[in-house]
């Protein structure tokens, strides 16, 4: 479900748009208006194992019925975004091989899309909608850039500047999960992707959880510890609820965390000065309502103004996302406005 409240048409503002956000378990997708408001919403299984065809004829057949249950007809559908995980080639509207769509790899889904449709296609990196979506209508919807983390299996990013999305020529743009904040030979190798010493080695719940294993074997009086006896895992909401009991050496993983994670929002706000850094995605360790979020947070806040300048660290802020799960479906729908309105 979206935590969005649904708008009714008759306080709606045309023209409307399809927000699509594809995932490898779930495929999220929301009618909305000129407005950012949601008109309907529902989710679909994605059966990655049946291929991309089978999918994109789920979408539609759910968008139709999305369409007419918020009362308009598909011709009112200005255009339909589509966000989607890479590694892609935008120009061409291809899945190339995303790790986490491997029955999908080579696909042209943007022009499959839009042939069952009738309508055209925004295509956009997941984590791309995402930050488009709070700059839209949440977190961002004041500043005019911003840098968006998310924090979930791994690290995806969002870099908007003076409106646009930083796409990149290779479709690698934002891409900040990649950045390099460990040099060292034995920096730790990301357990996503491969690459050694990049944030998503340090930064993501898989990360996260790999570390509290490690560290659980060598501390046994550690209440991870017991927690990985017990389960025979670790995760990294395990680490968040030993952190909340109080137990140290969740505490220090936590820490850790927001060192690095420091490290790589100071390097990105030096090539970009947003002016606003949004932290997303999954592991949040309880957000901005709960203590060990707000640690979180302050720790992550205290590494970057320790390495930024002055007159950058205190013109920058670094919040929690607002719109959650959602924002993926709704910066969809947001790019295929703009696109729209050129």
């Amino acid at each position: 479900m979206t935590s969005q409240p649904i708008v009714p048409l008759s306080q709606a503002s045309d023209p409307f748009f399809w927000g699509v956000d594809l995932g490898g378990t779930n495929i999220k997708l929301g009618v909305l208006d000129n407005l950012g408001a949601t008109l309907a919403f529902t989710s679909i299984e994605t059966l990655e194992s049946q291929g991309p065809q089978q999918a994109i004829d789920r979408i539609v057949a759910a968008g139709r019925e999305l369409t007419r249950k918020a009362g308009i007809s598909i011709s009112q559908i200005g255009r339909i975004g589509l966000g989607s995980p890479g590694s892609m080639c935008l120009q061409r509207g291809m899945l190339l091989e995303p790790p986490n769509l491997p029955h999908w790899h080579q696909f042209p889904i943007r022009d499959a899309l839009a042939k069952a449709t009738g309508r055209p296609v925004s295509f956009v990196n997941d984590a791309n909608a995402a930050a488009f979506g709070e700059f839209w209508i949440g977190a961002g919807s004041a500043h005019q850039s911003l840098i968006m983390f998310t924090l979930g299996t791994g690290v995806g990013g969002g870099v908007i500047h003076e409106g646009r999305l930083i796409n990149g020529v290779n479709s690698f743009g934002s891409e900040c999960g990649h950045m390099i904040v460990d040099s060292s030979p034995e920096a730790r190798l990301c357990v996503w992707g491969g690459g050694r010493g990049e944030l998503e080695a340090y930064a993501s719940a898989s990360a996260v959880a790999a570390r509290a294993r490690e560290l659980a074997e060598r501390e046994p009086s550690s209440d991870l510890s017991r927690r990985l006896q017990e389960q025979g895992r670790v995760s990294a909401k395990d680490v968040y609820l030993s952190a909340v009991g109080g137990d140290g050496l969740a505490l220090r993983i936590i820490d850790e965390t927001a060192h690095f994670l420091g490290i790589g929002i100071a390097t990105a706000v030096a090539i970009v000065d947003p002016g606003l850094v949004v932290l997303g995605g999954a592991m949040d360790f309880g957000g901005p309502k709960c203590a060990i979020g707000q640690r979180f947070l302050a720790a992550t806040t205290a590494e970057f103004r320790k390495r930024a300048f002055s007159n950058v660290a205190s013109g920058t802020k670094i919040e929690f996302a607002s719109l959650g799960g959602d924002a993926g479906y709704i910066g969809a729908a947001g790019i295929a406005r703009a696109d729209n309105e050129h």
